[in-house]
């Protein structure tokens, strides 16, 4: 079932600051990615401006080679833009050293993505306080034991990934992704693996670390049910933004998004 939007949500005077005072979790200018030179060039992102305050659960959607993904990795300081300026929690990481951005990454930001990414060697606990180990911090094995049972497996510590559902790996990804307290979550299609009723059971959780821990989440999909439990819905195509949609259903999102793609030239019209 759906978690009701309002209640714990934090109105927008009310969000936490990032740690230079910033109100903005993600804040992207100019961004362009531009892959190979000349005729074969490949303009993944075209130009990208985008604010997106802390406290918020932001979708993403887009046709095949729309470049969300590139948007994703961008934003998340993956990879580098060609041209552009990205910030994170009020830092600047364009142009950031790899060492310094490593650490960022490990200390500041968590992932979420469709294959889990868990290391099938380590238990439940050990997956969930890597992101401490990598950042040279304390393990924090209360830490853990409260993120876990925040996410409902409070009694799967000790089991490996293995011995798990798919839908209980994606909650270890999610505990992994809570530990540090991150400035920003980004997940990429973190439900599609899953079935519909454990993909629910999931975005419930990323919705409650927006609206109950006061999380920012920024969600790369392509299914409308998913985007549905966002805040905000963002179009992207051509590597550039085309509109958007304040909580839409799913049947609202797919239908903009059957309009922004029906015909040659919409998505740029949308845009402008």
């Amino acid at each position: 079932m759906r978690l009701r939007k309002g209640g714990n949500r934090h109105d927008a005077g009310e969000r936490p600051q990032a740690r230079d005072g910033s109100a903005l979790a993600v804040e992207l200018r100019g961004v362009r990615r531009q892959y190979g030179r000349g005729a074969g060039a490949v303009h993944a992102l075209a130009g990208i401006d985008l604010a997106l305050p802390r406290g918020t659960f932001t979708a993403v959607m887009g046709p095949s080679g729309s470049g969300k993904s590139t948007f994703l990795q961008c934003a998340a300081g993956l990879d580098r833009p060609s041209a552009g300026s990205v910030r994170l929690g009020g830092t600047e990481i364009t142009g950031m050293r790899e060492n310094r951005l490593t650490e960022l990454r490990r200390s500041r930001l968590g992932f979420v993505f469709q294959a889990f990414n868990l290391l099938p060697s380590l238990t439940v606990e050990q997956n969930v306080l890597l992101p401490m180990r990598l950042a040279a911090r304390r393990a924090d094995r209360r830490r853990a034991a409260d993120v876990l049972g925040q996410v409902g497996l409070a009694d799967k510590a000790r089991c490996r990934p293995g011995e798990l559902s798919g839908g209980q790996q994606q909650r270890v990804a999610i505990a992994r992704a809570l530990i540090t307290s991150p400035d920003v979550i980004f997940a990429d299609e973190p439900t599609g693996a899953l079935d519909t009723g454990t993909a629910a059971e999931v975005l419930g959780l990323l919705r409650r670390a927006v609206d109950a821990l006061g999380a920012t989440v920024v969600m790369v999909t392509h299914d409308p049910a998913a985007a549905a439990w966002a805040d905000r819905v963002l179009f992207l195509a051509d590597g550039v933004f085309a509109g958007g949609l304040e909580g839409g259903s799913p049947e609202q999102i797919t239908a903009r998004m059957a309009a922004l793609t029906s015909r040659p030239g919409a998505l740029a019209e949308a845009a402008a």
